[in-house]
């Protein structure tokens, strides 16, 4: 049998199991890359471990580090706070808050879940206690990630950016940023009319703090991760008054100087976001080393897993000549905008179960052999495939999906569950076309 068809197979395999079993995908792929790349395709470990995305991976550490301490000092309750007491508590823009926030973080880098795990559980205290539509609430916040997620120091936004650059294709990371915005934000307009956003509008309530959200049963709830201790900011009294307003600390005042800074060193200076990330990690940790001792733990391990396994075998797949040679068959069918469209909907049905990052790797070097041969824009097929493979994490069996689930408060769970899975299904069946539509056939990009 073929290298091509031994990785192939393997690839097929780890999706498999993957969606099946409760196994880290990254795990398995750095087992198929050891095992494939050594008796199939020939290398050696060290020709493997050169495939190793070492800068991705100080990328994610970074930024999660990061993110962890700012979760943990309250700087991104603060930030949530601030934004609804700007609209004056008019519950129409609560759920259009709760979009951009989660889109702003993860614009700047927060991972999708991790900002989602975030702001769920306080979006959809919101809409259990002011009548709002949970589906409505839960869906805005994924789809704000999902919106803000291809920024270029996102990680989905380096992730593609760095792929299609290495493959020698038009790079406009502008374009696929915007892209997934804009569209992302059409689906949320749609959601937030068909699912009872209508009646908000005129209401008001007074504008309360969100320093803490707690479940109706009074279990604090904390992002996704948060150290142990008795409060997200690490205070006993905000614990047993959660709605008491604090004056903003210095900690907090110096985390959201260090995101700005990031930010900036990152677009302006064009300096790398992970050596940016983690140094301003480590500065605000200095400040309050035992506070955050624990927020190396919350590093998101398992995404960094996932991805460096994926981007590993990726590489052997390269190496193989698979994405050459699945490039040469699909390019056999003579069709490209059809191969658009049928890349589009594999990147969306399998992130549906599986990792939306990692999926949009595969499918972008996959759709390389046809877009070199310039008769399609590879601009409009990167966005696409990008914004199919992620609009689908709104199902329950993804992570955004299932903590949007976990954190619904007083609704019946399997009827939430229904929903969801309803929704999840008809973006699933239509996402994909639509960006299709949107994206590739125009051929404006």
């Amino acid at each position: 049998m073929s290298p091509e068809i031994v990785t192939i197979l393997a690839l097929v395999a780890i999706f498999a199991i993957a969606t099946f079993l409760p196994i880290n995908m990254g795990a398995l792929a750095f087992v198929a890359a050891f095992v494939v790349g050594t008796l199939s395709v020939g290398l050696s470990t060290d020709d493997i471990l050169a495939g190793f995305p070492a800068g991705l991976v100080l990328t994610l550490i970074g930024v999660t580090y990061l993110f962890a301490i700012a979760q943990n000092n309250g700087t991104v309750d603060l930030l949530v706070r601030g934004a609804v007491r700007l609209v004056g508590g008019h519950v129409a823009a609560i759920p259009w808050i709760m979009f951009l926030v989660t889109a702003v973080l993860t614009a700047i880098g927060a991972l999708s879940p991790a900002a989602v795990a975030i702001i769920a559980p306080i979006a959809l205290t919101f809409a259990a206690r002011h009548g709002i539509s949970p589906l409505l609430m839960g869906m805005m916040v994924i789809h704000g990630a999902q919106g803000g997620g291809f920024s270029p120091i996102s990680v989905y936004g380096v992730t593609v950016n760095e792929i299609v650059e290495e493959s020698g294709l038009p790079s406009n990371p502008l374009a696929v940023f915007l892209g997934a915005l804009l569209f992302n934000l059409a689906i949320a307009l749609v959601l937030f009319f068909v699912l009872g956003g209508r009646r908000l509008l005129g209401r008001k309530v007074a504008a309360e703090p969100l320093a803490h959200t707690e479940h109706a049963h009074g279990t604090l709830v904390r992002g996704h991760g948060a150290a142990p201790g008795p409060g997200v900011g690490g205070d006993d009294d905000e614990h047993v008054h959660p709605d008491r307003p604090r004056p903003v600390s210095l900690e907090q005042v110096l985390t959201l100087v260090g995101l700005v800074v990031v930010a900036v060193l990152a677009l302006v200076f064009d300096l790398d976001i992970g050596f940016v990330a983690i140094t301003v990690a480590v500065v605000l940790a200095l400040f309050s080393a035992q506070r955050h001792k624990g927020a190396v733990t919350q590093i998101s391990w398992s995404t960094v897993l996932l991805i460096a396994g994926v981007l590993t075998f990726v590489f052997v797949l390269q190496e193989a000549g698979t994405i050459d040679y699945v490039g040469d068959a699909v390019i056999g069918l003579g069709a490209p905008l059809l191969i658009a469209l049928l890349l589009a909907y594999i990147g969306g049905v399998v992130s549906a179960f599986a990792s939306s990052t990692a999926i949009i790797g595969v499918a972008i070097l996959l759709a390389v052999p046809f877009l070199e041969a310039g008769a399609i824009s590879a601009v409009g097929v990167v966005v696409a495939l990008s914004v199919a493979s992620t609009i689908v994490d709104v199902s329950p069996f993804s992570t955004n999906g299932a903590l949007v689930l976990a954190n619904a408060q007083d609704v019946d769970r399997d009827r939430f569950y229904k929903q969801i899975l309803a929704y999840s299904g008809i973006v699933v069946v239509v996402g994909p076309f639509l960006a299709w539509l949107v994206f590739v056939v125009p051929g404006w990009l």
